[in-house]
């Protein structure tokens, strides 16, 4: 797991009023994640990375090291809520199905420490965090390290992805307006992934 960290801090409780959430960009070679808290005021980094895979040999080696590494940062920083992005539907279906997989994996990890978990389309998140549904990587990048008030590095694209996926969690969570655009999908557990799943 390669890790970029902005603000290194150890778990601890969260004050009144502070969320922390956990972001995460899924992939089956690269996935990335990132940890922030928030109050009514102010985005604070915590911690920002990738999780590389592409040296491992099968997909069951790389969903399990992606199960492990998400458990991990939920045990060490303990979010109380997961944003993940949603795998994007233009891709070809072999693609699909590894980022599918990929997602499942994340959420698995989330549901099994009973985190509330939300899912965006990439547009969604573009929107939110740059009010242009079809921005660039790069003007993603360039918002929220403008938002966390941090310098982010460029090779970290894929772990910014992820922190552009909690922060936009984070902004309709804090306007009251998760419906803006088009609505996002909250999961508490299986039950509920898989009811919407079968409802779409």
């Amino acid at each position: 797991m390669k890790k970029h960290y902005i603000c290194p801090m150890e778990a601890a409780k969260l004050n009144k009023g502070v969320r922390r959430i956990i972001g995460i960009d899924p992939g089956t070679n690269v996935l990335g994640y990132a940890l922030i808290e928030s109050d009514k005021n102010s985005i604070r980094l915590i911690n920002l990375g990738v999780v590389k895979m592409g040296h491992l040999q099968s997909q069951a080696e790389k969903l399990h090291r992606l199960f492990q590494r998400v458990q991990k940062l939920i045990e060490l920083y303990q979010p109380r809520e997961m944003a993940v992005e949603a795998p994007f539907y233009g891709k070809n279906i072999q693609s699909m199905l590894k980022l599918g997989r990929a997602q499942g994996v994340a959420l698995a990890a989330g549901f099994s420490h009973g985190l509330e978990v939300y899912e965006y389309s990439p547009k969604q998140i573009k929107l939110s965090v740059t009010g242009n549904g079809n921005a660039s990587k790069e003007q993603v990048s360039g918002m929220v390290a403008h938002l966390c008030g941090s310098t982010l590095n460029e090779k970290f694209l894929d772990a910014t992805d992820a922190l552009a996926v909690a922060i936009c969690h984070n902004l309709r969570k804090t306007d009251g307006n998760l419906g803006r655009g088009n609505s996002s999908k909250r999961y508490t557990d299986w039950k509920d992934f898989v009811k919407s799943r079968n409802a779409g």
